[in-house]
């Protein structure tokens, strides 16, 4: 009898357990057109909060104060509605193994953007709502709705505008921490954070503000996107990867001078030309390391000559002076008579000059590229190359002026 009981109530067990899951199944279904009504619902409440703000006519500051309120909570209602399709609706298929790769990959997604709620707050908080408006958007699109589309793309695109310079804001009081400005990783990860994010918003958002065109910024940068556009098929190589981040950074300025400060930005440059000094001296070969070359040409100039150029505030009174001697120099050669031609190859012996006074003497990387950059300077004419059999040295000669690079080695 008593094994007899045991066998009944496993067979019980497995048969309510089956029914369960059956149930489960069956009810999963209806989850998903309950919450898909109630984000509906959520949605069209906030594209109607969203139009009556900023087209409000009122010059009442409690009238506006009172129509953002009433749109900013039916965002909150909204990105709720939205999470919680998260967890009822896309949560079960997955756990009841009928969830398409989509939903896979989204739950997947979603729960990268939760890992970082204990460490990384505030980069949550816009993460999250940028995750969840992007999932409703390519809803919208997978299923056609074009009419909802076209009035739903605009707060989209200007709600996911403020998200990208929050989470740009926060990278950068990051980079302020002085134990990760001291940290070499930790700043090369929010450098690569902030390319990354500089990346989606231009892919993802950026097409949506040119095509309104409602703000002049954005009609500015066309040719800075469409050359970006050049970078989105085929595999990219380091130079490549390099190039696109320069662009990146120079649309940055002209759409996220607050949220990316000028000295934020002054370091994403000095990594990228990091990078392009190591390409060069680590090419595997002569045509690969002129690519590289050319390329350090176009980052020193947009570097020295776009950036620096607006800089106002300079921690040391030697680095504004030094600047101001580059940028007088600079100047000279843009306004002589001089042809094209000559006033390219002026321009690239004072990059390459300047270049070597400030990164000589600060490690063996800047020790191989300084003389990389004087081996230039000697087929540009700038540079004698004398050699000293005796000593195994080099004497180089810079317009009269000897310096002398023994060899420490030498016997």
């Amino acid at each position: 009898m008593a094994e007899k009981g045991l066998r009944l109530a496993k067979t019980d067990g497995a048969f309510f357990s089956k029914i369960t899951t059956t149930i489960s199944k069956l009810l999963i279904p209806t989850k998903i057109g309950i919450n898909g009504m109630l984000i509906s619902m959520k949605r069209n409440n906030v594209i109607k909060t969203y139009y009556e703000y900023i087209n409000h006519n009122e010059k009442s500051k409690d009238t506006k104060a009172n129509l953002e309120k009433k749109y900013e909570n039916a965002v909150v209602l909204y990105l709720e509605a939205l999470d919680k399709y998260i967890m009822e609706s896309v949560y079960k298929r997955v756990k009841n193994k009928i969830a398409t790769s989509y939903e896979e990959n989204a739950l997947s997604r979603y729960y990268n953007v939760v890992h970082l709620k204990e460490t990384q707050y505030v980069e949550y908080k816009y993460k999250k709502q940028e995750f969840l408006l992007e999932l409703d958007y390519e809803s919208l699109k997978s299923n056609k709705k074009e009419k909802m589309l076209e009035k739903y793309k605009t707060f989209y695109a200007d709600r996911m505008n403020g998200l990208y310079k929050g989470l740009l804001k926060n990278y950068s009081v990051q980079l302020a921490d002085k134990v990760i400005s001291e940290n070499e990783e930790s700043k090369q990860k929010i450098y690569n954070d902030i390319f990354e994010n500089l990346e989606k918003y231009t892919t993802n958002i950026l097409p949506i503000k040119i095509e309104e065109g409602t703000e002049i910024g954005y009609k500015d940068i066309v040719n800075h996107y469409d050359k970006f556009n050049t970078f989105l098929t085929g595999k990219l190589d380091k130079r490549d990867i390099i190039e696109k981040r320069m662009l990146l950074l120079g649309i940055s300025r002209k759409l996220f001078t607050h949220s990316l400060p000028l000295v934020v930005a002054e370091q994403c440059y000095e990594s990228l030309l990091k990078e392009n000094r190591h390409l060069i001296i680590s090419s595997p070969n002569n045509k690969k390391q002129d690519m590289a070359y050319k390329q350090i040409l176009a980052l020193l100039e947009d570097y020295k000559v776009n950036l620096l150029s607006t800089k106002i505030y300079w921690d040391k009174p030697k680095d504004k002076e030094d600047y101001k001697e580059f940028w007088d120099k600079y100047q000279e050669i843009e306004k002589s008579r001089s042809s094209a031609e000559e006033k390219a190859k002026k321009k690239e012996i004072l990059f390459l000059k300047n270049d070597i006074k400030q990164i000589e003497g600060t490690g063996l990387q800047a020790k191989h590229i300084v003389q990389f950059y004087k081996k230039k300077l000697v087929e540009l004419g700038e540079m004698k190359h004398l050699k000293n059999a005796y000593a195994q040295t080099t004497n180089i000669t810079l317009k009269g002026k000897k310096h002398e690079e023994l060899a420490k080695r030498a016997q």
